[in-house]
């Protein structure tokens, strides 16, 4: 199985787990388990694809990607119990999907135009927009509201990807060193709670107050 294949379905499944994950801490039934895990597997790529006109979108042309995320929510179904914190496991997933995924969107996103640029937020959308979808769904705080750094560790991926693909690189080095990298830096921040600069600006006002 070609690596970006594996990147594939690695991130769909992983991505899905995390759906599932969250499911289980809001204890919603097994269509609710079915459900987050579907939207978050393939929620990600499907923005990939509706943003670089690739339709119909992976999921429609191969449905062994909705198997996928049904078996893994089944899966959590009957396991997500015996796991003493599900949300500890459900970021560091989320990290290892990210890293997947970074490097899979990119990869696409650069095969259909040869844009780096395109590749760079193929790559972001594809590895964080499932997260955020689980997220808003499940009524969780946002991962793209936590202080580490979670965007970058995708964007650090797709650009070593895309680097090393410019390089010269084999597929499968470039893949490689793009998954690592970007796994490296959302587990240091998971680890180690590495940030950005913020911004210095006043926090903003209650609306009522300015109107």
């Amino acid at each position: 199985m070609p690596i970006l294949e594996i990147l594939d379905y690695a991130g769909v499944a992983v991505f899905a787990a995390t759906g599932a994950l969250s499911a289980s801490r809001k204890q919603l039934d097994i269509i609710g388990y079915l459900f987050l895990a579907s939207v978050t597997g393939i929620g990600g790529g499907t923005m990939r694809d509706v943003v670089l006109g690739a339709t119909p979108v992976f999921w429609v042309t191969n449905p062994t990607y909705l198997l996928v995320c049904a078996t893994v929510a089944v899966v959590i179904f009957f396991t997500a119990h015996l796991f003493d914190s599900r949300y500890r496991v459900l970021v560091w997933l989320d990290a290892i999907g990210l890293a997947a995924y970074s490097v899979m969107g990119a990869a696409k996103g650069f095969a259909a135009t040869g844009s780096p640029a395109v590749a760079l937020v193929t790559g972001m959308l594809t590895a964080t927009f499932g997260g955020v979808l689980r997220d808003m769904l499940a009524g969780e705080p946002s991962v793209l509201l936590r202080p580490e750094v979670y965007v970058t560790a995708a964007l650090v991926g797709s650009g070593v990807f895309v680097l090393a693909t410019i390089a010269g690189l084999p597929l499968i080095a470039a893949s490689t060193l793009g998954v690592i990298f970007a796994f490296g830096v959302r587990g240091g921040a998971l680890k180690f709670g590495w940030t950005l600069p913020t911004g210095k600006a006043l926090p903003g006002r209650d609306p009522d107050d300015v109107m």
